[in-house]
């Protein structure tokens, strides 16, 4: 269309701090509309058992939950593939197509009786996921992908409690528990369609980007295997990290009314957004200021150092809290603000400056949706550990005790990252030249 190729043109001559707001906007924008089609059923309390035989002890609600985190880490495994194959004049289409089907999964739920709508809810998730990857598939490879992958990251940040608080509203309005899913991703829609245009219109990199961060090209099978082994110690340890991180801040993010209603702030929905305001904006400055760093290996390393440090906050804030030094809104942002320093790099800064460092040319979006898959995993075996494990421990207890042992077992992990990558790294990796078809 005359007017889409004007735009991308436009965006091509644009000053780059321009050309940064319409990338950052665009992508944070398509992302937190997503997040509309994702998490607002989290916010419904869904009282009952579950009348299964084999799920005897399992409460409604914990039912929910774990079926759409399965379908989103069943979308997870589909996306190593897919986005990594992803080519990218088809990833707007993509998108639209993934969101389309979760927003219509939320319809069959909202007309399924309890239990079995749970299965809409495996299909809600499963296109999901690989909305992050497709996303970030726009921003990656370039000289400032430190700061739009960062912008990106604030959607998930303060997008998840603003649906929830979205959804809580609606529920006021009187709309059933089983519709506020479906009725508050159609809110979301009409401005995803602009968002997710505005995102089409991003040209590729530059010649200067690929330079100086490698080129990005789609990955083969042969290709991904190639990558993985090269790197297999550094990565194993830090999709380790990832998964105990990701477990961490799906139960976090999945039972936050639960937790802050425990900690005496039911009558307080705002709570839900207003807390997060600060976490991302100290996760998102902690990122950017990677931009400031030329050196990728540098970089890579100062990221380490960065998630290490998130680790130890979250602990230390937590034993903190638990001694009656600080109250219960300081913690929460406290271990918020520790969570997302350690989660945040995973899905912008940390990938895009590991294959910088290590030249080659290969794509973000496969490492980040391969970790994510993982991740996700890890989600559904804590869910599980909780729901059948420790049943008589309150949402507030257990998150109480894995904040310590996320603590632990991700400072552990990060430090033997950092020092693999150290070693592996040491030699200057050759510069990615761009291809002459580029």
């Amino acid at each position: 269309m005359p007017a889409q190729r004007s735009v991308t043109r436009w965006l091509e001559r644009a000053p780059a701090p321009v050309f940064t707001a319409f990338a950052v906007f665009a992508a944070f924008a398509t992302y937190f509309c997503m997040y509309a089609f994702r998490k607002p059923f989290a916010v419904g309390t869904f009282k009952g058992a579950v009348a299964l035989p084999l799920l005897p002890d399992l409460d409604l609600k914990s039912l929910y939950i774990i079926a759409q985190v399965l379908g989103y880490c069943a979308s997870k495994f589909l996306g190593i593939k897919v986005v990594s194959e992803m080519r990218p004049e088809r990833r707007a289409l993509a998108i639209l197509a993934c969101i389309g089907v979760s927003e219509a999964a939320l319809v069959l739920f909202g007309l399924a009786p309890a239990p079995y709508a749970a299965l809409f809810l495996v299909l809600n998730g499963l296109p999901l996921g690989m909305v992050w990857g497709l996303v970030f598939g726009f921003l990656e490879g370039r000289l400032v992908s430190d700061l739009l992958g960062a912008g990106l990251c604030a959607s998930f940040i303060v997008a998840s409690g603003f649906v929830k608080t979205v959804g809580k509203l609606t529920l006021g309005w009187g709309v059933p528990e089983v519709w506020m899913p479906a009725v508050t991703g159609a809110l979301f829609f009409l401005p995803l369609l602009v968002s997710v245009w505005m995102l089409a219109q991003i040209p590729p990199p530059t010649a200067t980007d690929e330079a100086h961060r490698t080129r990005r090209a789609p990955m083969d099978r042969a290709a991904r295997r190639a990558f993985v082994l090269a790197n297999a110690g550094g990565l194993a340890t830090l999709v380790l990290g990832y998964i105990v991180l990701t477990a961490y801040r799906d139960f976090r993010d999945n039972f936050a009314r639960e937790i802050w209603d425990a900690l005496g702030f039911a009558d307080q929905p705002a709570i839900l957004t207003t807390a997060e305001i600060p976490v991302a904006m100290g996760a998102l400055l902690s990122v950017a200021v990677m931009m400031g760093i030329r050196s990728n290996r540098k970089a890579l390393l100062a990221v380490h150092g960065m998630m290490l440090a998130g680790a130890l906050l979250a602990g230390l804030s937590t034993a903190l809290y638990q001694a009656g030094v600080i109250g219960p809104v300081g913690w929460m942002i406290s271990v918020g603000l520790g969570l997302y320093v350690g989660y945040v790099p995973y899905n912008c800064v940390l990938f895009d400056r590991l294959i910088a460092a290590v030249g080659s040319v290969a794509t973000a979006g496969f490492l980040i949706t391969a970790a994510d898959a993982f991740g996700y995993l890890g989600s559904v075996v804590l869910l599980l550990y909780k729901s059948f494990g420790q049943a008589k421990l309150s949402w507030l207890e257990f998150f109480l005790g894995f904040s310590y042992a996320t603590a632990f077992i991700c400072a552990a992990l990060f430090a033997a990252s950092a020092g693999y990558f150290w070693l592996r790294t040491r030699a200057p990796a050759p510069v990615a030249r761009p291809a002459l078809d580029a």
